[in-house]
């Protein structure tokens, strides 16, 4: 039992690393199916579009996808053009923010669709085929070779073992072409990262058994809240259902108005003169006696604590 308790521990405390992980090892295998068993290369003039489809398309999709799963993107949009509302585009610091977190929202999803596209490269058979048919390409590889070498070359992809040694000398050269254009990517993505790591905790204004608190707190929160929500409901439901079979006047029920829903589901500002974990902890402690939060000059959006947005926050989808 201590053995399954250690791993559930590991587990939470490295969700992130091992979410990211598994996307990634998702994105490797779907790459490897499509490759293996849809992709064929048409060998003639569709080469450089029917390449760049499978190479960009899947990569764009996952993309898309990542800002579809992100809660931090619908923090931002739920709400914002509602009917009793004036739909505008944020100015000043409040538009600053949503920048701050749409950049965090762009890394996140990012990462399926890198993945996919070094992938690729590495495996090198979409970029063969997409470049065969560039005619950039074609006049670099035939340059000094005359006409037949250009004509040959969209037909590069599909040779076998028995194609001459200029056409598997060009082959090679597109499949080395492919892999460093890869590995660079790769070198490039994991650079970007430690280098906005190192700057984001370097501006950090807590510090790291702080952050370490923080996401334990936010963690505590999110199962509390769901909890609480579920029984909540429950019981609001039962009262109505009640009410409604016993044909009886209905009880006082507290319940969250709409104004305080909307308070809690706001984007997280850091004041470093109030020690606020959440939204939910700073509504409850400066809130106004209308229900409104009191706006506090100093608010600011460091990028390292861009978790309580997100995956620390609370999950909506999983009410």
């Amino acid at each position: 039992m201590d053995k399954f308790r250690t791993v559930f521990d590991f587990c939470l405390n490295h969700q992130k690393a091992l979410g990211y992980g598994a996307v990634s090892l998702l994105t490797v295998g779907s790459e490897r199916i499509f490759s293996a068993v849809v992709f064929r290369c048409p060998c003639n003039s569709w080469n450089m579009l029917y390449g760049l489809v499978f190479l960009l398309v899947p990569a764009l999709i996952l993309f898309l996808l990542g800002f579809l799963l992100s809660s931090q993107s619908w923090k931002i949009l739920t709400g914002s053009c509602a009917p009793n509302r004036l739909c505008r585009c944020p100015h000043g610091t409040r538009f600053r923010h949503y920048l701050k977190v749409l950049g965090l929202v762009i890394v996140r999803a990012s990462v399926a669709p890198l993945t996919w596209i070094a992938v690729a490269l590495l495996g090198s058979r979409f970029y063969e085929c997409a470049v065969s048919g560039s005619s950039a390409m074609q006049a670099y590889m035939c340059k000094g070779k005359g006409h037949e070498c250009v004509e040959k070359m969209p037909q590069v992809p599909c040779q076998s073992g028995t194609a001459t040694s200029e056409m598997q000398d060009m082959l090679m050269s597109l499949q080395a072409q492919s892999q460093v254009l890869g590995w660079s990517l790769i070198a490039s993505v994991f650079l970007l990262a430690l280098v906005s790591t190192c700057i984001s905790r370097c501006c950090s204004p807590v510090s790291i058994l702080q952050l370490a608190f923080w996401k334990v707190y936010l963690e505590q929160e999110q199962q509390l809240f769901e909890q609480k929500a579920k029984d909540h409901a429950a019981k609001l439901a039962e009262r109505n259902v009640k009410c409604f079979f016993d044909s009886t006047e209905l009880d006082e029920f507290p319940t969250p108005s709409a104004k305080e829903w909307h308070g809690i589901s706001s984007l997280f500002t850091f004041n470093p003169k109030k020690d606020y974990y959440s939204m939910m902890h700073k509504y409850v402690s400066s809130k106004t006696n209308t229900g409104s939060l009191r706006s506090v000059e100093g608010d600011t959006v460091p990028c390292c604590l861009g978790f309580v947005d997100g995956a620390g926050g609370i999950d909506t989808q999983g009410l």
